[in-house]
This record gives structure tokens, sequence and C-alpha cells, in this order.
């Protein structure tokens, strides 16, 4: 995988309400019932697989049938999903002609590029509202630093100076208002861990130690960002800042990372992994800081991405098989469901679900 906002290199969720009230003077009139909400119910999730010429293809399963959105003759990868009624958006990269990577935003499986191709790029995450999508992630700058930015309906905007690496890696709207989530090197040798709500930059870390804002939500006034934060010893501690006061979820004697969160109700769920003492990565979710593992164990696996609908937690990540090679799944309160068939590795990176 393109790997130019690795940080060693200088490079490198629908809401549908329907309701009918008639009146008549001033009672209602109980011949009339209230329309039920639809409940989405087609699972849409992203991510992407190798073929046989070494490179990636870009993928989108809608209940568990792939669909290629590239061709294979580049690589490409699919970091997330959203849905807008009918509309199915997926965002990531693509390689050119010059081994560059394009950021890109796909509609109903038709490719627009958001950036020309001379200096790479990154789409990590995509949020869509009314008529306008919001497209996280970052471009290689003048200064061959990587700049997070947000494109709204194509239009970027840089979220950073281009004088030190940054990325944006995760993006939520509220009204008016636009966060996005990600990370920026300090002046030392961390990482702050960062949100910015329209464009102003909140830093969640010291930036002392290596740190990572990877998922964002906003619930009402609160604001929720997942990441981790490197401690004395070298691990990395999965954390949830809530307006900006980090809890940690994991206790730092192995290495956690919270890689999404979602809310619903006055419960707060987040996607991620930790290692266990067999120094096997295990796939967890986060319920109210409570863990749930999604794998045994015994193979390594994470979960990426999560959303929830009604009562249903659905998380996507992979799961490597025994022979070693990765495993495309999504969870479903727990279950595991298949994406791909382990013949070559995959990973889902993405999910959401929609009405049809």
């Amino acid at each position: 995988m393109n790997c130019f906002l690795c940080k060693n290199t200088s490079l490198a969720s629908l809401l549908f309400a329907a309701g009918v009230m008639a009146l008549s003077g001033c009672k209602k009139d109980s011949s009339e019932t209230p329309t039920p909400q639809a409940v989405p119910s087609v699972v849409y999730a992203v991510g992407y697989e190798p073929n046989g010429a070494n490179t990636y293809i870009a993928k989108i399963w809608k209940n568990g049938t792939a669909t290629a959105l590239t061709d294979g003759a580049k690589s490409a990868y699919v970091q997330a999903v959203a849905v807008a009624g009918a509309d199915v958006y997926a965002v990531g990269t693509e390689s050119n002609a010059s081994n560059n990577a394009v950021a890109k935003v796909w509609k109903n499986g038709t490719a627009t590029a958001l950036t020309d191709g001379t200096k790479s790029a990154n789409a990590s995450a995509v949020a869509v509202t009314g008529s306008d999508v919001y497209v996280a992630g970052s471009e290689v700058g003048a200064s061959n630093k990587s700049v997070a930015r947000i494109w709204k309906n194509g239009t970027a905007t840089a979220l950073t100076d281009g004088t030190k690496l940054a990325t944006a890696l995760a993006v939520a709207v509220a009204g008016s208002d636009v966060y996005a989530a990600g990370w920026e090197s300090s002046t030392g040798a961390g990482y702050y861990a960062k949100y910015w709500k329209n464009g102003t930059a909140v830093s969640l870390t010291d930036g002392l130690k290596d740190a990572d804002a990877n998922g964002v939500t906003v619930a009402g006034t609160d604001v929720y960002v997942v990441g981790d934060e490197q401690n004395a010893a070298g691990s990395y501690v999965a954390k949830i800042w809530k307006n900006g006061t980090g809890i940690a979820l994991t206790d730092g004697s192995k290495t956690a990372r919270a890689l999404a969160v979602a809310v619903a109700g006055s419960d707060v769920y987040v996607a991620g992994y930790e290692i266990n003492a067999a120094g096997f990565e295990v796939a967890k979710i986060w319920k109210n800081g409570t863990a749930t593992a999604l794998t045994d164990g015994t193979k390594r696996g994470r979960a990426l991405a999560v959303t929830i609908v009604g009562s249903d937690v659905y998380a996507a990540g992979f799961e490597y098989s025994g022979g070693g090679v990765e495993v495309a799944k999504y969870w479903k309160n727990g279950t595991a469901v298949s994406l791909s068939d382990g013949a070559k590795s995959a990973r889902a990176t993405g999910i959401v679900l929609g009405l049809q």
C-alpha cells in the first residue's frame, strides 16, 4: 500500500424521519397514524483486495456481493463509505501512471479525482449532508510534507500549513460545523493527535510522544474523538476524548488502537484492536469503555470501522485465516460475515447501512 502518509517518511453516518399529523380543530385525528420509519437494512462495506498483477483493487460489497471500483491496472484502496438516499459514496486512492496516489471519490461506482496526481494524496473519510460531500485526507505539499485537507464538493481547504507532516483521517458534520480528526507532527520527535472545527485546530495531546486521532463524531454539543497515544514504555494506549478530555480504554501494557467511533443515544462505541499476551491483535468493540472481543485471539484481527443501526452494532475489518491471509469481514452484534474467500489478503475498511 502506498505509504506516503507513514509518519516515518516525509511524504507519507441516514436520518430519515417521516410523520403525518392531521389536525381537526384542536384535536388530533385518531384516524391518522404516523408513517413508520424506514430502517436501513442494506449493508455496504468497502475495502480492497489484491488481483493477480500485484496490485490492489478497490471494492464495495453490497450485502456481501462484491463490485470492483477499479480495474486493477494500478493499485487502489477504499478507506470509507457513506450513503445518502439512493447514492453511495466511497473514498480512497488510486495510483496513476507516475505511481502517485490520487485521492478519489466514487459516487455509485463512478470515480472523480480530487487531486491532479502531480503529488501523492489520500482520501480517508467521507460525510454527506444534504447535497454537500465532505472528504478528509491529505496531499503532499510544496515542501514534500503531507498537508491535512478537507474537500467540500471537490474544493480543497488546507487544515495545516505544510511545514510539518499532517493528515486528516476522519470527518463529521453537525449543522454548519465541519469537524476533522487526524495528526500533525510536533517540533520534537512526537505527533499531536488533533481535531479541527471549521479549520481551527485543537490539540488533544502534548506532542511529546506519538499520537493519532483516527475517528470523530458529534452528538448534540459533545465532540468525541478516538485514537491512541504512546506511553513511556513505547506501547500505544487506545483513547477516547470527549470535548477534549482524554480517557484511556486500555491499560497500556500492550499496544492498542482506537480507530473509529459511533454514538447512539447515550452509548458510545469504539472500534479498534488490542494485542493480547500471545502477541496477536484482537479486534474489539468498546461500549462505554467496556471491551468485547470480535476475534478469539488465536489469529490477528482488527476492527477498522463501526456503525450503529437501532440496537445493532456493525463493525468492519479483517481477520487472518489459518493460512496467514487476511480475510475481509464485518461483524453484526459480534457475529462475523466473511466478505472475501481467503485466497488473497483483503480488508474491509468502512461500513454503513442504507435503504436500498
